[in-house]
């Protein structure tokens, strides 16, 4: 696949943060502490679900695995970005804009299917409890995390090819401070309604999809839920799903405004916000919802903390 041969466009420039030179160093800072944080709360929320066996359950494997996706995909942009914040010349190689590209859709993807396979599970642990071990056992959990990330990976490879082997003749100015779908289409020289509508309907089977399972999942929680006769127990039953709900909201709503909307409504600016949100500030606050919410969590951090402090005493 010779992309260099068929486009005079070498490398892009990201403009991303054009319009805050003055505030660059200062962005540097903050996002640089909010990453590292972000990557010292998943580190920990990973390693106190496989060091407590109290956590090794289906829920706290799928949370796990969220924290992981997450860690993931904001390895492919921000450790990029901070570097930009403080270079003179922000570019990127066309090579490396299709693997950044592939990455982030790969991961992102990946972590929608994910948050609906999550979805199952709420499903299954208050719908049909009796049944939940056999129906959510490792193999299946496994199982839902593989499809996920094949779904992801699919998507991901036929939305990149589709887009670098448009041509690229004219400005390599990309008004974003990575390469996302839009902003890197906007710079083709010419792309076909067909690729328009394929890459949209790509978009919707990622979005749509799982968030009508997800949907379709608590419609069936809730009437579950109804049923319980003690407050107490439908408090319990609904509190295992708000930061599930949280997540899956904050999600699909950012990912929903970036990718479904027409391209005619394109604004650099607003996605370049929006974008900053799902790409540091969602990772940073998904950790700590679903961690700082959950009694149980709580209590096994305390008994890792007690445990690790011992030793090394």
């Amino acid at each position: 696949m010779e992309w260099a041969n068929e486009t005079l466009v070498t490398e892009f420039v990201f403009l991303g943060f054009s319009s805050l030179a003055g505030l660059q160093r200062l962005l540097f800072a903050v996002f640089l502490l909010v990453y590292l944080f972000m990557l010292g709360t998943n580190a920990i929320i990973v390693s106190t679900i496989v060091l407590d066996r109290a956590l090794h359950t289906p829920m706290y494997f799928f949370l796990g695995v969220l924290s992981c996706s997450e860690t993931c995909y904001t390895f492919v942009i921000v450790p990029k970005m901070l570097v930009d914040l403080l270079a003179q010349k922000k570019t990127i190689s066309f090579l490396g804009c299709a693997i950044q590209m592939f990455s982030f859709l790969f991961l992102i993807c990946s972590h929608s299917f994910l948050l609906a396979a999550m979805g199952y599970d709420r499903y299954v642990a208050i719908c049909d409890p009796l049944r939940y071990t056999v129906l959510m056992g490792f193999g299946v959990c496994v199982g839902l995390v593989a499809a996920a990330c094949a779904c992801g990976f699919s998507i991901s490879l036929v939305t990149t090819s589709m887009i670098f082997h448009l041509p690229f003749h004219s400005s390599n100015q990309l008004h974003h401070f990575f390469c996302d779908v839009s902003p890197v289409l906007k710079l083709a020289s010419h792309h076909s309604y067909l690729n328009q509508l394929v890459i949209f309907v790509l978009g919707v089977f990622v979005l749509v999809i799982p968030l009508l399972l997800i949907l379709v999942s608590y419609v069936l929680i809730i009437s579950a839920i109804l049923k319980i006769p003690s407050s107490v127990g439908r408090h319990k039953a609904f509190s295992t799903c708000a930061s599930h709900l949280i997540v899956v909201t904050v999600h699909y709503g950012c990912a929903s405004f970036i990718y479904l909307r027409p391209k005619s409504n394109y604004s650099s600016s607003q996605d370049t916000l929006i974008s900053v949100s799902y790409t540091i500030l969602t990772p940073l606050f998904n950790p700590m919802i679903y961690s700082l919410r959950n009694k149980e969590f709580k209590s096994a951090l305390q008994r890792a903390m007690i445990h690790t402090s011992y030793s090394i005493n």
